[in-house]
């Protein structure tokens, strides 16, 4: 536990997932308080176990995909926040189907969307003792272009205009920033590893598929103290894959 995470809340949206839990871990182990917001009913279960015995986790199911339910998820806190990290996302296929705008708009709804809804309710329910912190999460997607993914990567790619646009907006009380994974051993990326693992390997200069705790380790230093003085950024956790 460190001084600066107690009586500190942090929300998670998309906190039963890969990336959401090992941020769980890594928050709770230095003495924040946790909202782990999620769809997933039976990953909210297993989080629940995992947490089992802590008073410091709360479990929220919710969609965020209205902005009365994103209002909802932080209320959840029953606090004021300290950092609102939208891990939460909508990752499909693209058809491409001109009789089927669906993939394109659950895309934007859940990514992109959502974002923006949190960031408003954000604001009224913050921890102004300190600058808050939003954390949104893109994508290798976006810095690439992912062929099949087109919605997916557009979502993303608007993700890093909304950080840019409310650091200047929200500053200096809250501080906005963004993390770009590339690809990292969850479920999500499961079935396009499966697919073209080798080829995409032989794309990273570091030659391995990123873990989840490697990106939970970028989004704490984002929520922590040693960056007040960072804002509006994305920081890309790829392995050095858009460099290559």
């Amino acid at each position: 536990m460190t001084e600066f995470y107690r009586d500190k809340t942090v929300v998670l949206t998309g906190g039963a997932g890969g990336i959401g839990m090992a941020c769980a871990r890594r928050f709770h182990d230095l003495g924040a308080r946790l909202v782990l917001v999620d769809i997933d009913a039976d990953g909210l279960d297993r989080a629940a176990e995992a947490f089992a015995g802590s008073d410091r986790v709360i479990i929220h199911r919710s969609a965020v995909d209205t902005p009365a339910s994103c209002a909802a998820a932080l209320d959840a806190a029953a606090a004021p926040i300290h950092a609102l990290v939208h891990l939460a996302g909508w990752f499909e296929k693209d058809p491409m189907d001109p009789d089927d705008h669906g993939v394109w708009d659950r895309a934007i709804a859940g990514n992109l969307t959502n974002g923006y809804d949190l960031a408003i309710a954000f604001q009224a329910r913050c921890d102004t003792r300190q600058p808050a912190r939003i954390v949104f999460i893109s994508s290798l997607a976006f810095n690439r272009g992912a062929f099949d993914h087109v919605p997916y990567t557009a979502a993303k790619g608007g993700l890093v205009g909304l950080t840019r646009a409310l650091a200047r907006r929200l500053a200096p009380g809250v501080l906005v920033n963004a993390v770009a994974p590339g690809i990292i051993t969850t479920t999500m990326p499961a079935p396009v590893i499966a697919d073209r693992g080798e080829r995409l390997l032989a794309e990273i200069p570091l030659k391995r598929f990123g873990e989840p705790a490697e990106v939970a380790g970028v989004i704490e230093f984002l929520c922590g103290p040693g960056s007040t003085y960072v804002t509006g950024q994305l920081i890309n956790i790829d392995g050095g894959t858009i460099n290559s």
